[in-house]
């Protein structure tokens, strides 16, 4: 029952006119919104409607929230739920939005038990228990920068898909299970090539930082799927299928 109330909320919201102001927002700051179709413009819009009712937006560093950044945000994470069936991020309560890098604490356990603390300067991070912190100044430069390769909410919201099936791998939840065993065989060999041409200092196309651990390579790849698609597609065509077919998209022929 209560799953059949929620889907029948979210219908409704989907189903409200989209304001004019947020329309202009999307077109001046989501670039990938100015290549959909009328379609596709119309279920990512309903989509947008649904996350900025049920996520809440949090200042960090007293950042006043705005209409332009809760949007733009939450544009740019719902490109990843078109064409697909989606439960809208179920992990994913907050949004805490800094005005620019911040430093955040990481503990790290050591040989023989011994936990040390460090401090790191990020631009966003995914958490799995329930929020996504951003860099608002990241999240402009990936509006205006089209083909930058870099996207830290497409980043950082590829975690979140990751992390619905209960575990954070580099493997989100596939919606036929046959196709893991493709998934696992096609990201691992990209992953590990990574990992190779990193190490020997060779040019890549991914960013390196998708050679730390699988989780980080699916949401580099994510990155680059939807920003650099022609690039990825020449050098990791297999990769690049992968994707397309867990997106059930093709930014190629946007």
């Amino acid at each position: 029952m209560r799953a059949w109330l929620r889907e029948r909320r979210r219908s409704r919201l989907r189903g409200r006119p989209f304001p004019q102001e947020w329309k202009e927002i999307i077109e001046r700051t989501v670039p990938i919104y100015r290549k959909l179709d009328e379609a596709d413009r119309s279920e990512l819009s309903g989509h947008i409607q649904v996350f900025l009712h049920e996520k809440r937006f949090e200042g960090g560093a007293g950042l006043a929230i705005t209409d332009e950044m809760r949007v733009t945000i939450a544009a740019f994470a719902c490109v990843l739920l078109l064409h697909r069936q989606t439960d809208y991020y179920p992990r994913l309560y907050t949004i805490i939005v800094y005005p620019g890098a911040y430093v955040a604490e990481r503990f790290a356990r050591e040989p023989f038990g011994v936990v040390t603390e460090r401090t790191e300067t990020r631009l966003g991070e995914s958490s799995v228990r329930g929020a996504i912190v951003l860099a608002w100044d990241a999240v402009r430069a990936a509006g205006s920068n089209v083909d930058g390769g870099r996207n830290v909410v497409l980043h950082e919201f590829a975690h979140q898909l990751d992390a619905e099936d209960g575990s954070v791998e580099g493997a989100p939840a596939l919606p036929d299970a046959s196709r893991y065993a493709t998934w696992a065989q096609v990201l691992g060999a990209e992953y590990e090539r990574l990992r190779r041409d990193t190490a020997l200092g060779r040019r890549t196309t991914l960013d390196r930082y998708g050679a730390t651990n699988p989780a980080e390579f699916f949401a580099v790849a994510t990155e680059c799927f939807f920003t650099q698609p022609q690039r990825l597609k020449a050098d990791h065509p297999r990769l690049y299928g992968e994707l397309r077919n867990y997106y059930q998209q093709d930014p190629i022929g946007l």
